[in-house]
């Protein structure tokens, strides 16, 4: 069922991830609300996994803004650094009033760089301190109206949660289960080692608690407590990615990024997989970011689904709606590309070849992403956005 949630948990505005002149992720846009599956999809190289990294803050973005619970969490300054550019250009040969608002353009652009430097290298610090401050106000009223024979037990426990308050991080709310389960989990490290990791760095001393919380969470992906003291070569590639999907869900994240949890494994160990993380998302209330190129998964498992293309949002839409209704050529040829166990839909299925030069003509007017449809969105120009309107008043 869809997500009626409409709180937006993470919104990215602009997102640009550049590696020199690659622009891997190139201006996308999209919000996720609190309860949804988002599904972001794209042939291999299109940037889903680079916009994964950068929401999680693996990379530091080049453009744009990423804002989570409503509180900027990572920022670029190239978009500020072109805008003071150009303005200096244009002063070169400009009035003297227009000089002046020029000036003042570059100003303000330095002023919000300054901000977004800022608020990308000191969110997780605000955080903590925000946490700090809460612990302060829960335990201040009950030290000064405790027994003295309480006092030193509860100043203890303020002083073990204000340790750990101090270690939060804004960002380990968001966690993230990797593609392949090999590669991420580390082999000198039993599966207790690895999944009680992120307790011990946000500050968890406390050995019971974090027995607890590990066996409890090895239970909760389908795994046993004797799994505990092996290590990861010990297990197939699904269990592996149970290791992994504990490690993420040790950490209470309100959201997770799932980058193509399932292409590594075989087709059946997949449905049990991609079934798990179901239940975790109604049982734990998760938001998840999950980046697939596989779209009968895709569209199983998503509420929305944002197509990509070498680094842009090319269409954006519910699952049904996509699935409906695609509209962009991109799209319709991923779609096309969907197999189906039945030999005589085969034999019929038409394969559409995507080819951007001949199905565009972008040399007058850029495409942006425009809503055609309530939420459903493509990225067109005029003549295209208009032949996108008229194709869905036609449809029944």
């Amino acid at each position: 069922m869809p997500n009626q949630n409409e709180e937006v948990l993470l919104r990215v505005e602009h997102l640009c991830q550049y590696f020199k002149s690659t622009k891997a992720v190139d201006d996308i846009s999209f919000d996720i609300k609190k309860g949804e599956v988002f599904g972001l999809v794209g042939e291999s190289g299109c940037g889903k996994t680079t916009t994964g990294r950068s929401i999680i803050k693996l990379y530091d973005i080049t453009s744009g803004n990423i804002y989570f619970k409503g509180k900027r969490i990572a920022a670029g300054t190239l978009s500020y650094k072109e805008a003071i550019k150009k303005a200096r250009e244009e002063m070169k040969s400009a009035s003297p009033d227009r000089q002046a608002e020029l000036k003042g353009l570059i100003d303000e652009q330095r002023q919000l760089m300054k901000e977004a430097k800022h608020d990308h290298k000191h969110c997780d610090q605000m955080y903590a301190d925000e946490i700090a401050k809460e612990v302060a106000a829960k335990y201040e009223p009950l030290l000064a109206a405790a027994p003295d024979a309480e006092k030193p037990e509860l100043k203890k426990r303020y002083l073990d949660e204000m340790r750990v308050a101090k270690k939060q991080r804004f960002i380990t709310q968001i966690q993230m289960i990797f593609q392949d389960p090999i590669a991420s989990l580390d082999p000198r490290k039993t599966v207790y080692e690895t999944i009680a990791e992120g307790l011990v760095i946000r500050g968890e001393k406390d050995k019971k608690v974090i027995d607890d919380k590990v066996y409890s969470v090895l239970e909760t992906v389908g795994l046993v407590r004797e799994h505990a003291s092996r290590y990861p070569h010990e297990f197939s590639g699904g269990q592996r990615q149970r290791i992994g999907v504990a490690r993420a869900v040790v950490m209470n994240p309100e959201m997770i990024i799932a980058d193509e949890p399932v292409s590594a494994l075989d087709v059946s160990i997949q449905a049990q997989v991609i079934n798990l993380l179901n239940d975790l998302r109604h049982q734990l209330g998760l938001t998840i970011l999950f980046i697939a190129h596989d779209l009968s998964v895709v569209k199983y498992f998503s509420d929305r689904i944002g197509v990509m293309y070498y680094g842009k949002m090319v269409e954006l839409a519910t699952s049904d709606e996509l699935f409906a209704h695609p509209l962009h050529p991109y799209t319709q040829s991923l779609l096309s590309a969907i197999p189906l166990p039945d030999p005589l839909y085969e034999r019929q299925r038409v394969r559409i070849k995507y080819d951007p030069l001949s199905a565009h003509d972008y040399s007058e007017e850029k495409p942006t992403l425009r809503e055609i449809a309530p939420g459903h969105f493509v990225s067109c120009n005029t003549r295209e956005y208009e032949a996108y309107l008229a194709q869905m008043k036609a449809k029944p």
